[in-house]
């Protein structure tokens, strides 16, 4: 299986319209993999308690709070997410000079949730994770399988003001302030001489490994990447094509642009074949305090022929979006067990099942299969100019949102059982 995975934007003003940043990201993922998405309310713990991430447990925090995810249905971490303070997060795998195969770690996908859990800024993210990265490490395998699919992490990270952009390489990383304009990423280190915090031991390490002299000017992307590869080539192309995409729409980007970009297929960022955009996010976040954000999931592949479904925070929020949470075998799961993956269950969501079946049409019956591609576009416009007020003007009455996301799900539901 040729490794590939994922494409992450972030736009911010004066890239974008209405005050407003929007994030994107889309999870390229095994075609065979279930992405579901899951919301954790916040909660306080006491001293001393523990979280079993993954593959191992670690300090829990004082207080986490509150989280929107969409994850690969095996594990515990996630892929891209948003927290209750708006902050988001997407990240990718990267592969460089620093071998990526180790023990039992953390995975990118618990840092993903780990910093929306612990941080209530883009900034105190790259801190949160960084610190977490230097004291457990990150390593595992990263597919529901033994064929040792490993790799370090980037991260693209944003609020309401910024952005950041992180990427490691083992326990050494480095950190980028995005304030303004757009930023994409892909399977690369992006990271060149503009480093706004770092790794104390990063310019050593490099120095001791031969990879840097000591006296050129310190590159991160030439120092920590291979000199060739092929990953890094397959990634540059969807790099190129996310960059130009965002830069057709330089000083007009919206939620709307971000989705066409996700489901873009001549680039590549809208992935297919044995590996494939399993799920999509986009959010769009108000720099004004007073206003919401608003993060629309996919919970099913290829975005092309998904809908964007809304989440909003507001309170009493029910623990579990019943429709697009997998089930769950507990101590059971072949993932807990040693050695692990040794058999894959059955991971599909309600949404999946639904979606898979009319997405066979899709494939199968083209003028059926354009109706129903039509009617998922017409709901999906429908919500998101009912979306726009609530950006535009504020909650009204929070109480109607709590099932908001759940809603738009069984709308989506509703259309399939139509069709």
């Amino acid at each position: 299986m040729y490794p590939s995975s994922c494409d992450t934007f972030v736009a911010l003003p004066p890239s974008t319209e209405g005050q407003r940043i929007i994030f994107g990201k889309n999870s390229d993922r095994p075609c065979d993999e279930v992405q579901e998405v899951v919301y954790f309310p916040a909660r306080d713990y006491d001293a001393g308690e523990k979280v079993e991430c993954t593959y191992i447990e670690i300090e829990q925090a004082a207080h986490t709070y509150a989280v929107i995810l969409s994850r690969p249905a095996w594990l515990w971490g996630a892929e891209m997410g948003a927290n209750e303070h708006q902050v988001c997060i997407g990240n990718e795998a990267v592969w460089g000079r620093e071998s990526a195969d180790g023990e039992e770690a953390l995975l990118g996908m618990d840092l993903v949730r780990l910093g929306l859990e612990r941080a209530d800024t883009a900034e105190k993210a790259v801190d949160v994770i960084t610190e977490l990265l230097e004291k457990y490490g990150q390593g595992g395998q990263c597919m529901e399988d033994t064929c040792g699919f490993t790799y370090h992490n980037s991260f693209l990270i944003s609020d309401r003001k910024d952005a950041w952009l992180l990427e490691t390489s083992g326990k050494y990383w480095a950190a980028e302030r995005v304030e303004g304009g757009y930023r994409n990423i892909s399977n690369q280190y992006s990271i060149t001489t503009k480093i706004d915090k770092e790794h104390p031991g990063l310019r050593e390490y490099a120095l001791s490994k031969g990879w840097w002299d000591g006296e050129t000017q310190f590159n991160f992307a030439t120092v920590y990447s291979f000199m060739t590869t092929a990953r890094i080539d397959a990634s540059g192309c969807r790099y190129s094509e996310g960059k130009r995409l965002l830069e057709e729409s330089n000083g007009h980007i919206t939620a709307e642009t971000m989705m066409d970009i996700l489901r873009d297929k001549n680039s590549g960022i809208n992935m297919e074949g044995m590996f494939m955009t399993t799920g999509s996010m986009v959010s769009v976040i108000p720099t004004n305090p007073d206003l919401p954000g608003v993060h629309y999931f996919t919970a099913t592949p290829d975005p092309e022929r998904s809908v964007f479904k809304p989440f909003i925070f507001v309170k009493n929020i029910k623990g579990e979006l019943k429709e697009t949470t997998s089930p769950t075998y507990g101590v059971d799961d072949p993932v807990k067990k040693k050695p692990r993956f040794q058999s894959k269950p059955v991971r599909k969501h309600k949404l999946f099942i639904k979606h898979e079946v009319v997405a066979a049409i899709i494939d199968t019956h083209k003028d059926r299969g354009q109706k129903i591609v039509q009617s998922m576009r017409q709901l999906e416009k429908e919500t998101m100019t009912q979306m726009e007020k609530i950006l535009s003007d504020g909650i009204e009455v929070p109480d109607l949102l709590v099932d908001l996301f759940s809603s738009s799900v069984q709308k989506e539901m509703n259309v399939y059982s139509k069709s």
